[in-house]
């Protein structure tokens, strides 16, 4: 059948008897026609030899029942003068897909993305991925991975350091070279992965050339040793905060590992009975698990901490996470504690570790094995575990903190770690 096809006509037509098949074609558009089977399912269709092809072969433009004539008509023509000019109009859709489709996967956020996965079991995974979303996905959102300039990262890292042009949600204001510095950190490390990977069309990374010493400026060394009565007062005040703060922030002390390192723990990585906390390498800054032989003063922190479902030692969503908010427990304690200089957390490590100067039954490597500090020839050479002697240097060092607890407050303490 022939005629010329009217949105009527297509919508009163009839089903085809029992087991044929009805085609009317238009006689406005060649080749272009109508089909109902049986069951009057309606569609578009367009009868030609394709190219590459021997024979005429029927290919569905669209359900009739959907698509609209003139849509149908107009996509039969396009359809048409492809084939006029020797191509393919499915080839030619599989091929749009495919630019489509690498276009979407070349994308920075998607790069980012990939890349979140490639690094997942590394430390700190979770901040790197946290500051990449805020800092730079919102900035370069749908932009080609190839497009992001050197000037471009560089902005966003002088911004950040100088307290200009705040990312969206960003928590604090004013200058931050300190974050400057781990922001061009993570961007680096992604821009290299995504050339390493030969995926994306990188040759070479843009932030390689970002100098961010000229930015933010030299990193400077903290240097903060908490004295005597500063520590009784921290510790008494983590006495005064609920779970999981406060045992987590005495754990820090009694054990004087990185304060990432006690607040991501999990219970699998304590042996209660071997009294061990062996945390692997992937949270460590090592490329080997770490050994910490678990006092009595550890075990009976322990002993008291909830135990949930999820596997976090410090966490309030049940152990499914680690805890987050440290910022306000900081500031919780420093209502407590009253004025004091300036410290963190991180502070709490080295206060620790200057302590260990002062206890002669230590040698200084055992020192430096107990906070997971192993480099130069010792990181090649020695393999050695020191076992027992980190398990006599902890408790020597618990003993020494119970003794700065239980002693009376002064005015007038001299520290003497100063020169440590």
């Amino acid at each position: 059948m022939r005629r010329k096809l009217t949105d009527r006509f297509v919508r009163n037509i009839k089903a085809a008897p029992t087991g044929k098949r009805i085609e009317c074609y238009d006689t406005m558009t060649p080749c272009f026609g109508v089909r109902v089977t049986d069951r009057c399912h309606k569609t578009y269709f367009l009868y030609l030899r394709w190219p590459g092809g021997k024979v005429p072969t029927r290919r569905e433009i669209g359900n009739a029942d959907r698509l609209s004539l003139a849509a149908a008509r107009k996509r039969a023509r396009e359809w048409l003068e492809l084939v006029e000019l020797g191509i393919d109009p499915c080839e030619k859709q599989r091929t749009a897909e495919a630019e489509a489709r690498l276009r979407r996967e070349t994308t920075f956020e998607a790069v980012a993305e990939a890349w979140f996965l490639k690094i997942k079991h590394q430390r700190k995974v979770e901040e790197v991925e946290r500051d990449v979303r805020r800092e730079f996905i919102p900035r370069w959102r749908g932009r080609p991975v190839t497009s992001i300039t050197r000037q471009e990262i560089a902005q966003v890292i002088e911004d950040k350091a100088e307290g200009r042009a705040p990312a969206p949600n960003a928590k604090k204001q004013g200058p931050a070279p300190a974050q400057a510095r781990n922001l061009l950190g993570h961007v680096k490390q992604l821009f290299s992965w995504a050339v390493a990977s030969g995926k994306y069309g990188l040759e070479v990374s843009p932030a390689q050339l970002v100098q961010g010493r000229a930015i933010y400026g030299k990193k400077r060394r903290r240097s903060r040793v908490l004295k005597d009565d500063e520590l009784r007062e921290v510790w008494n005040a983590a006495d005064q905060l609920a779970y999981p703060y406060g045992p987590c922030i005495k754990l820090m002390i009694l054990s004087g590992q990185r304060s990432a390192e006690v607040a991501e723990a999990v219970w699998p990585e304590f042996d209660l009975r071997k009294k061990l906390w062996i945390i692997p390498k992937e949270r460590m800054k090592m490329d080997h698990d770490h050994l910490v032989p678990l006092t009595e003063d550890m075990l009976a922190l322990l002993a008291d901490l909830p135990r949930f479902s999820g596997p976090h030692l410090f966490s309030t969503t049940f152990g499914e996470r680690p805890a987050n908010g440290w910022s306000k427990a900081k500031e919780r304690i420093d209502r407590i504690t009253g004025p004091l200089p300036h410290w963190v957390f991180h502070d709490l490590r080295r206060t620790m570790r200057t302590n260990l100067s002062a206890i002669p039954q230590i040698s200084d490597r055992v020192r430096e094995v107990m906070i997971a500090h192993n480099s130069g020839m010792h990181a090649v050479y020695d393999l050695y575990d020191y076992a027992e002697e980190k398990r006599q240097g902890f408790g020597l060092w618990n003993a020494r903190l119970r003794g700065i607890l239980a002693a009376e407050p002064t005015s007038n303490v001299v520290n003497l770690f100063e020169s440590a």
